[in-house]
Formats: C-alpha cells, structure tokens, sequence
C-alpha cells in the first residue's frame, strides 16, 4: 500500500494499490512501443512540448505548491518557487537541446568524421521526496529532449505528486506512454532496471539507496548516474562579510526544513569571527517562523515524515555524547506534526561518528579553526562531496581555498544552489554523473562516431 499522509496532521490524505508486476512490466512495454516513434519526433517538436509543460506549471503553481506542502510539508511560498524552477528547467532544454546534442566533426580522419548523439531507450527515474517537481523536472526535461522515454518510481510518500507531473506532461502533449509513473515500491526497481527496454537509471537519494540502486545496474550493464547525499562544509573566513555569510548560512541550513542534499550543513569558521558568527546565527535561525506549511508566511514546515525526525533526534542525541553544546532547539516539540526546530551544536568532535553523516534537517553544526589549512582539512574531512562554500572578503583567497575543497561544485561568497546552466553533482559518497546543462543531457545518450574513409 502506497500512502499519502499529511506530515503537518500526521493524517493520511490518500492511498493507492502497489502495482503488481504484471501491470508494471505491461507498463514497461508500453513504454518502450512509445518510444520508437518518439526518438525519430524533430527536436522543435519535443521543445514545444517542453514549452507548453512549462506554461502550464506556471499557471498552476498554486496548486501544486499546495499539494508539495500538504503531501511533504513543504511551506507553499518555497513550493511555488521549485514550481517556477520546474518549469525554468524546461524552457532551458527547450532552448538550448538542439546545440548540447548538435554532431561535432572531428578533423584528420578519414574524409569526414563526427560524433553524434542519439537516444538509447527508456530511462528510470528513482526519485526522492524533498523536491518532488524540481528533481523530476530536471531529469525529464533533458532525457526527453534527448528522444528518450522515462519511467518514474517517486519516493512513496510523494505519490500524488507523482501523479500531478505525468497529468502535466500528458497536457502538454507528451504522446501517450512516453513518460508514465510507476506506482510501485522500492522492491519491484530491480525487475525494471532488468527489463530490456530499459537503458539506464538516474537516482536521487541517499548513498545506501545509490550503492543498491547501481549495484543492480551494474548487474544489468545499464547506464546510471547518482546523485547522493551531502554534507557540505561552509568555510567562514575571518576578512568574510559576515551580514551575508549568517544570512546565506540560516537560509542554507533551514530551506525546506533542512532537507536538501546541498543544504550547508556542517559551518567552519574562524576563531577569530566564530562566537560573533554564532551569536548572529542563533538570532537568525530563532527568528524563522514554524507551522502550517499552507501559511505564506510559514518558513519552516514540518520535517516530511516522523520516522525522518526521529532518525535526526538521534543524531543530535549522538552529537551530544559526543562533546555537542547545544545552543539552540534540539528537542521535538510538543503537538502533532513532524515539526522539528531549528537547532545549533557547537564543539561536537570532529572525528565522532555521526559527523561523518548527513543530518537531513534543519541542524547546524559549527566548528571553530584556527587556520585556513585547518578549515580546508575539516571541509574535506567527510565520505560526501556534493557542494561547498567558501566565504571571504578577499575574493582571491576565496577561489584558493575553493580549488582545495574536494567537491562537485563550489561557491564562494554564493548561496550552493543548481541551475539548468551549470552541471550538478557530486564525488565521492555523493555520487557520479551530471545532471543539467550539456554534461546532463549527454549522460543518456549513444555518443556514437561515425567516420567516412
């Protein structure tokens, strides 16, 4: 049974039957039959369609951003902003599509030779909860583009989300088939990733659900790309601007409630700054509003389920037994709803265990160096390499310490954030591929040489 529950109420608002899979293979099917046709469709005609899905996401941000806060929590103005990034990320691809995928002569073999893209098939999406549009829209948008089909398997808890975004690509004009949603759990994903028409497999989640995930497959010699947790570091140094720093640092860290992967999550920051730097944070975060995520004015919803809560209260349990001070939040509050406050621990140890993990929620943990080496060995001391920041007056040093930072993107003096222009992701227990721009489009593609003697 797939369940739709309101976090905020911890009332279930739906539930749909699991596919069995006989229908999910049939399904599969289907999808491969649509996707002969579709690959040989012009590329002005997918990008209309592209066009018209983007439109119609935008004339119903509302709605759907209603849907995200009743389905996750997440607060209604931060759901219609991810509905306008959806639809940002199509009109991207819409655009720019013909150029990434434009054959590339190659000179000095044979009389002519070129490398061209082609599409390979059907493409799995495995997808998580936290941006339940924007983290589709930014797979579907290129794949499909691409000439390629797309299955979905959306986390369980997002189900009509799931259903709201075929409904939007179904009235845009999407040829029947060419993306559906599988209504199916975690375990029937390794019979889809065997089926023949399946060519690869993109997966936003953890780094135990990646391992699994590409672990099958490889079995199956089908292409993947992971993209997987994070625990960004946040490099304060003394000369920063330390207005900006704290307010980029609050909105990082409590955006969606903490749930992101490139959410700043463990801040590092010189001594000489660390207790103003602290002292301004906790006013920052203790002034964020928390309830109903349906409220404009709600910045912290709830945390999308009780079990992700409890698993959080743990670990800063554990960031306790491990030399945490607490200043601020840290316990779950009173009355109904996953909610969880914002919360500061300084002084954890940084070789104890759980801060070699992701805390998913909206937990700071700061650190206090004393040199910029320091601050470069902390950033890089962790199995995740996602994201980073680097915060400095001197815009120079900021790019030094940047090139030493080991992750897939890094920001300075910049809020980490992904954008259809520039590739996305991670090294490391972060992963491996790129989604968006060029590099994204490309990672489900034959790159194919065809050379003229």
């Amino acid at each position: 049974m797939i369940r739709s529950v309101n976090p905020a109420t911890g009332q279930v608002v739906q539930t749909f039957e699991e596919w069995s899979a006989d229908t999910t293979r049939e399904t599969l099917d289907g999808v491969a039959a649509a996707w002969e046709p579709w690959s040989e469709t012009a590329l002005s005609e997918r990008a209309a369609i592209l066009r018209k899905a983007a439109r119609i996401l935008r004339d119903n941000r509302i709605e759907l951003a209603d849907l995200m806060a009743m389905e996750m929590g997440k607060p209604v103005t931060q759901g219609r902003l991810e509905i306008d990034k959806s639809a940002l990320v199509c009109e991207y691809y819409a655009e720019n599509a013909e150029r990434h995928l434009a054959p590339e002569p190659v000179e000095g073999v044979g009389s002519k030779a070129f490398v061209s893209y082609e599409p390979l098939g059907t493409v799995l999406a495995v997808m998580p909860w936290n941006f339940p549009f924007w983290q589709v829209f930014r797979i579907a948008a290129p794949t499909l583009m691409a000439g390629n089909a797309m299955v979905l398997k959306h986390a369980s808890n997002v189900p009509m989300c799931a259903q709201a975004i075929e409904k939007v690509l179904d009235q845009a004009g999407l040829p029947e088939n060419v993306f559906r949603t599988l209504m199916i759990g975690a375990g029937q994903v390794e019979n889809v990733l065997a089926h023949d028409s399946v060519a690869g497999v993109c997966l936003t989640g953890s780094d135990a659900a990646g391992r699994s995930v590409a672990a099958v497959a490889g079995r199956n010699l089908k292409r993947s790309v992971m993209e997987l947790g994070g625990s960004d570091p946040f490099v304060v140094l003394a000369d920063a601007d330390l207005d900006k720093a704290v307010q980029v640092a609050v909105c990082s860290r409590c955006k969606n409630t903490g749930q992101a992967c490139i959410a700043a999550k463990r801040f590092i920051v010189m001594e000489d700054v660390y207790d103003e730097f602290v002292a301004r944070m906790k006013d920052g975060m203790t002034a964020l509003k928390m309830g109903d995520p349906m409220d404009p004015e709600t910045y912290l919803g709830p945390m999308a389920t009780e079990v992700l809560r409890a698993e959080l209260q743990h670990q800063v349990d554990r960031c306790m037994e491990a030399g945490g001070i607490l200043v601020l939040g840290g316990s779950v509050p009173d009355g109904p709803g996953a909610f969880y406050p914002p919360t500061i621990i300084t002084n954890v140890s940084a070789d104890a265990a759980v801060v070699q993990e992701e805390l998913f929620g909206p937990v700071a943990l700061v650190f206090k160096v004393g040199s910029e080496q320091e601050a470069v060995e902390l950033a890089n001391a962790t199995p995740y390499g996602l994201g980073g920041s680097v915060w400095a007056g001197d815009g120079n040093k900021g790019l030094e310490l940047a090139a030493r930072i080991r992750t897939g993107s890094v920001f300075v003096n910049a809020l980490v954030s992904s954008t259809p222009e520039l590739p996305f992701g991670g090294i490391k227990a972060s992963g491996y591929g790129r989604e968006l721009s060029a590099w994204g489009i490309r990672e489900f593609v034959n790159v194919k040489t065809t050379v003229v003697g």
